[in-house]
């Protein structure tokens, strides 16, 4: 444990900080999940490296600095209510539950969504709430969330997740094609999205009923 607790701290001090990830509060949540609790044994030990990998059932757990770049800009305080679409191996839930007040995450696949359930649950992430369904229509069952963050690529951002937010709220998104996109902030005005353009990015594509189709 002690080994990957250094790889993790080597994580944030060679690939987050070099790169403009100053959020403190994101630095400390980075350094403090264990990274290689949410995937399989078999790549367990490249989890502090550079890069996405598999967690099965087509799915990937994001780079890291995805992960950091994302979180920071959403521009989490501590009393927000947070909307995750595409909750995969449950650590991006991970990191927003160390900064948010609570956190829900859809799924649409059933055995991911329970891995990732039972690990939140396992490591004491109690603020976690995992669903299973279609994540382009959002989490019908709360009314408006504080922030939301896609965690696929998609085509554009669905109207219901928009619908979801809160005036003045933040969506971070990876838009573009299927197998490149752009990392966009919208900032919700008057039901319409002010966007903000940042890093090239590459995700697995987000399939559902206002995402890609299959």
């Amino acid at each position: 444990m002690e080994d990957f607790k250094r790889l993790r701290n080597l994580m944030v001090d060679t690939q987050l900080i070099p790169r403009g990830i100053k959020n403190e509060r994101v630095l400390a949540a980075m350094r403090k999940v264990p990274r290689h609790l949410f995937m399989p044994e078999s790549v367990m030990f490249n989890a502090y490296d550079d890069m996405a990998l598999p967690i099965g059932e087509g799915q990937t757990i994001s780079q890291p600095y995805m992960v950091a770049i994302m979180t920071e800009l959403l521009e989490l305080k501590g009393d927000e209510t947070v909307l995750e679409v595409g909750a995969g191996s449950g650590y991006q839930a991970a990191i927003l539950a160390e900064l948010a007040k609570e956190v829900y995450t859809v799924e649409r696949v059933e055995a991911l969504a329970d891995n990732a359930r039972e690990r939140l649950r396992n490591l004491g992430y109690d603020n976690v709430y995992v669903f299973t369904g279609d994540g382009t229509r959002g989490f019908e069952g709360k009314v408006l969330f504080d922030r939301i963050i896609i965690t696929a690529g998609t085509p554009k951002i669905p109207d219901p997740l928009i619908n979801q937010l809160k005036e003045g709220g933040l969506i971070i998104a990876p838009v573009g094609e299927r197998f490149s996109q752009i990392l966009i902030r919208g900032e919700k005005k008057k039901d319409s999205l002010i966007e903000e353009h940042y890093t090239p990015c590459v995700f697995v594509p987000l399939l559902g009923e206002y995402g890609w189709k299959g």
